[in-house]
C-alpha cells in the first residue's frame, strides 16, 4: 500500500466518524420520557381524574379522553359510599358540616409529570364532593393547570368550581365544563348514551377548542 492509498484511507475512516457522530446527536422525535411521546412533539402532558357515582361523570372523563388525550384516573374510597341514596345524602352533609375528609384508595404515583389536571364530579348538595377535595388537599398542583368539570341534576354547579379554585391557589384554573347528567333522586341514573352523549361530545369539543386545549 503507498502513501496516496493510506492518505486516502484514513480521510474516509475520518469523514464516517464525523458523520456517526452528527447522527447520534441528532434529536430522533420519538423519545419515550413522558406518555404518549409528549416530550418529543411538544404536547402538554393531561391527566383527568373524576368520582363517579351514576357513570355519567365517567362518561364525560371518557369524552374528555378521547377527545384531548391523556391519562383517566377514577377517585375510589378506603370506605365506600353506601348504595342508599338517601344514606349517602345523610353522610356527605355531615362530611361537610365537620370538613372531614374521606380517605382515598387511589394514590398517583407521579403527578408530578403532568402540566394539565382535569377533575370531574357530581354536584352534591350544591358543593364539591368530600372525596374531590380529599384529592384536591392531597396532591400538589401548583403550578399546573386545573380544568374543572361537572354534572348535576339540573340544579348546576353550585359552589363547585369556586372551591376547585380555592383549594388550588398556586394553580392556573380555567373555566369549567357542566352538563345535566342523571336524577339519581328520582331514581334517573344514567344518562350520557344516545342523543345525551351526542351533545355531550358536541358542547365538550367546543368547550375544549375554546380553552385552546384541541385545535
Amino acid at each position: 500500500m503507498n502513501k496516496v492509498q493510506l492518505l486516502c484511507i484514513m480521510a474516509t475512516i475520518a469523514f464516517c466518524t464525523i458523520a456517526g457522530c452528527s447522527k447520534a446527536q441528532k434529536p430522533s422525535g420519538n423519545s419515550t420520557d413522558g406518555p404518549a411521546d409528549t416530550v418529543a412533539n411538544g404536547k402538554k402532558r393531561v391527566l383527568i381524574v373524576y368520582l363517579s357515582r351514576t357513570n355519567n361523570t365517567k362518561a364525560v372523563a371518557q369524552i374528555i379522553q378521547k377527545q384531548a388525550g391523556g391519562d383517566l384516573v377514577a377517585l375510589e374510597l378506603v370506605n365506600p359510599y353506601s348504595q342508599n341514596y338517601q344514606a349517602i345524602v345523610a353522610q356527605v352533609a355531615r362530611e361537610n358540616e365537620t370538613g372531614f375528609l374521606p380517605p382515598l384508595k387511589t394514590k398517583i404515583d407521579s403527578i408530578g409529570k403532568y402540566d394539565i389536571v382535569f377533575v370531574g364530579f357530581p354536584t352534591w348538595g350544591m358543593q364539591l364532593p368530600p372525596p374531590m377535595k380529599s384529592f384536591l388537599k392531597q396532591y400538589d398542583l401548583s403550578g399546573k393547570t386545573v380544568i374543572p368539570f361537572n354534572t348535576n341534576a339540573g340544579y348546576g354547579i353550585g359552589s363547585t368550581f369556586q372551591t376547585v379554585k380555592e383549594l388550588c391557589p398556586n394553580s392556573t384554573v380555567l373555566d369549567g365544563f357542566t352538563i345535566k347528567g342523571g336524577i339519581e333522586r328520582d331514581g334517573i341514573l344514567f344518562v350520557m348514551e344516545g342523543a345525551k352523549e351526542r351533545q355531550a361530545q358536541t358542547e365538550i369539543q367546543t368547550w375544549l377548542k375554546k380553552l385552546k386545549i384541541i385545535k
